[in-house]
């Protein structure tokens, strides 16, 4: 929370851009060290982990406490990410989604859902499992009474990691757990999420390799990718600044239209939520009320229904490499969240965390390996659960960007049964812990 080297935005922007960019240029390079460096380690990786470097080093930060004239200490944080998820995400969401084909994600099969459902399933037994092995070692770290118990502070991370943000709220709200010390489950949060996610972005630069270990059949994914590369040879065009500024304007219109939705249904569903009388059922639904929730949910069916127009076309001009660009900045904002030195704080907290990630992750590995699920699905239903919307289309681009939309839809379905899922965990956990 120490203030950081740089704390106005405009500067911060002007680092990641750079950081960006010295990515971009070293990536592709055809020789040398960094055309082998690159060949293990993704570009998309390097975009989240140079950041880190730079908030590691106290360079930037996304909050810090500082003190005002009165000589009080107040927190003033970073609007990047804000920016960057509230606006350029759902405009990525948009250009990525322009020329995809509806019918060939349906097509993808049944296996995306099964990892999707492996990885939720992974998270509800994964804590409760996490707490029986340390407790064999440290009871006092899964301990803890009344409002300071932990596997109460834990449900709050099972609602994170199977939806979002909302959910997690909702399991706040539910199990009432000591505000003083939730921001300990925020650290383990940003910590061992991030790291997980870091993990799977390298191996996307494996894929191949993973994919032979599976004996996972490609085939449906590689027709998508296919079907959208012919398109887009088939409508390439040399774009003109009047292409640009209707590309945009579709976009952020997009967004824009979206934020107003957003904001009127937000605002209508927690009426509607507020007069249930059943404190449960209200903590389940709680999601409806987000409006990142429904401005993600809109931007997509905005732009899938815009792939059945005209507008389409406008991936021939380079539609979906600009919602690359945004997705680009959004990888660098989080990068922003994550001070490699808080891996070292709390490592009671932090090794629950990997242990309770380890067993999602091994769980999604066996599936995989026993259905030959291609290591996308693997990734994405991951993501969909532990990232939610902000990171499981970042993945999906990863693979290609005509398979964003899969990620988006899968984190969509996350927040709906984020909370009752995380409801069943917390249960299992409060069981685990009274062993």
């Amino acid at each position: 929370m120490e203030q950081p080297l740089f704390t106005n935005d405009a500067i911060v922007f002007g680092i990641l851009m750079i950081s960006l960019g010295f990515v971009f240029y070293t990536e592709a390079k055809t020789s040398g060290f960094w055309h082998k460096f690159y060949k293990i380690v993704p570009g998309l990786f390097m975009a989240y982990f140079i950041p880190a470097i730079f908030t590691t080093v106290g360079a930037i930060a996304t909050e810090w406490e500082t003190t005002n004239a009165s000589g009080e200490i107040v927190k003033e944080s970073s609007q990047l990410y804000y920016v960057a998820s509230r606006f350029l995400l759902p405009a990525a969401l948009v250009l990525m989604t322009l020329s995809i084909d509806l019918k060939a994600i349906f097509n993808l099969g049944s296996k995306a859902l099964i990892m999707f459902f492996t990885g939720t399933v992974g998270i509800i037994i994964g804590g409760p499992i996490a707490i029986l092995l340390i407790s064999l070692v440290s009871p006092e770290t899964v301990g803890g009474a009344d409002f300071d118990a932990v596997w109460r502070g834990l449900s709050t991370l099972a609602g994170s990691w199977i939806g979002g943000g909302a959910n997690q709220t909702a399991m706040l709200e539910i199990y009432q757990y000591n505000p003083a010390k939730y921001g300990g489950m925020i650290f383990v949060d940003i910590v061992v999420a991030n790291v997980w996610m870091a993990i799977l972005l390298i191996g996307i630069g494996k894929k191949d390799t993973i994919n032979k270990w599976l004996k996972a059949d490609t085939s449906a994914i590689e027709e998508l990718k296919e079907k959208v590369i012919s398109f887009t040879q088939k409508i390439k065009k040399t774009p003109t600044l009047t292409d640009y500024m209707i590309i945009l304007a579709i976009a952020f219109g997009t967004v824009g239209f979206g934020h107003f939705a957003a904001s009127f249904l937000a605002e209508f569903f927690k009426g509607l939520i507020g007069g249930i009388s059943s404190e449960i059922t209200r903590n389940i639904f709680t999601f409806l009320g987000s409006q990142f929730f429904w401005l993600v949910s809109i931007s997509t069916i905005m732009a899938v229904l815009l792939s059945y127009t005209k507008a389409k076309n406008y991936e021939g001009a380079g539609a979906s490499k600009i919602g690359s660009i945004f997705i680009y900045v959004l990888v660098a904002t989080i990068g922003m969240k994550m001070d490699l030195t808080m891996i070292f704080d709390n490592w009671g907290l932090i090794i629950i965390g990997i242990v309770w990630m380890s067993v999602h992750a091994g769980l999604l590995i066996l599936v995989a390996k026993l259905i030959k699920a291609p290591y996308f699905f693997l990734a994405v239903g991951s993501q969909a659960n532990v990232g939610g919307a902000a990171s499981a289309p970042i993945v999906a681009s990863a693979f290609h960007p005509s398979l964003a939309t899969v990620g988006v839809l899968l984190a969509v379905f996350g927040y709906a049964i984020g909370t009752i899922a995380a409801i069943g965990c917390t249960i299992l956990l409060e069981l685990a812990a009274s062993v």
